[in-house]
């Protein structure tokens, strides 16, 4: 089975939303491959199933002078923001075989299928760790939060950032996703790459109040350009994804 990788370059969030469901319905009837959309959203917030009104800081007329739409969503978290200069990835993968779901179907289960659902967030973020290290950045997990993040060292290379901030780890990309009752994942992963970090300010992001944000344009005299972040990360997707899934052969 081969993976299809799909950039759609600046796209609206709910049109996004919308080609999500249709190719999902697609690959759980074996109609489609498994497929890696990747994109970048004009300003949105989006708060997902653990969402909370009070983490959105700014009032309507802001939102409205800054451009920023707002999406209540279907994903695990709590708020986040996507904008130009950010690389989202939205994985459509199987995360159970499709026989036996085909079986399921067939006995008229639909509950949510046991597909390995911390597992295959902690594969989007080993992911993400690879293509950055690839990109000269040292990144990795924290235990208990979900997303990938830089340390305090490499956090002191922000310019932008406080001094105060600078002393902390730096959460450089989020993660939220979905599993259908296909097993099929949606939603994913977000990567800072040199977006305008000033819309965080918005937010309280993903309910964490004294964690700081970076992006890769604070830690590059030049960032790198946005083509090759896409090319390190459908890289290490694979390789992350062809390792550990054999069960839909090589993708």
């Amino acid at each position: 089975m081969t993976l299809q990788v799909l950039d759609l370059g600046i796209i609206e969030y709910e049109t996004a939303w919308k080609l999500q469901e249709q190719y999902a319905a697609e690959i759980a009837e074996g109609k489609r491959p498994p497929t890696l959309l990747l994109l970048e959203h004009p300003h949105v917030y989006t708060f997902g199933r653990r969402g909370r009104q009070e983490n959105l800081l700014w009032d309507e007329t802001q939102l409205r002078e800054k451009g920023v739409a707002i999406h209540w969503v279907d994903r695990g978290g709590d708020v986040t923001y996507h904008g130009p200069g950010q690389l989202v990835g939205y994985p459509l993968i199987p995360l159970i075989p499709l026989s036996q779901w085909e079986r399921r179907r067939g006995e008229g289960e639909m509950r949510i299928p046991d597909a390995d659902y911390v597992g295959y967030v902690r594969k989007l973020e080993e992911t993400l760790i690879i293509a950055l290290a690839n990109l000269g950045v040292a990144a990795g997990q924290r235990p208990g939060l979900t997303g990938v993040w830089v340390q305090a060292d490499v956090h002191s290379r922000c310019l932008r950032c406080s001094p105060e901030d600078r002393r902390k780890p730096a959460k450089i990309a989020a993660i939220g996703v979905k599993v259908d009752a296909r097993g099929v994942s949606r939603h994913g992963f977000a990567l800072n790459v040199n977006p305008d970090m000033t819309y965080w300010d918005g937010i309280i992001a993903c309910g964490l109040q004294e964690e700081p944000l970076v992006s890769l344009a604070d830690l590059f005299p030049e960032p790198p350009a946005m083509k090759r972040v896409k090319e390190e990360v459908v890289r290490a997707f694979r390789t992350v994804f062809t390792a550990q899934l054999p069960d839909f052969g090589s993708l």
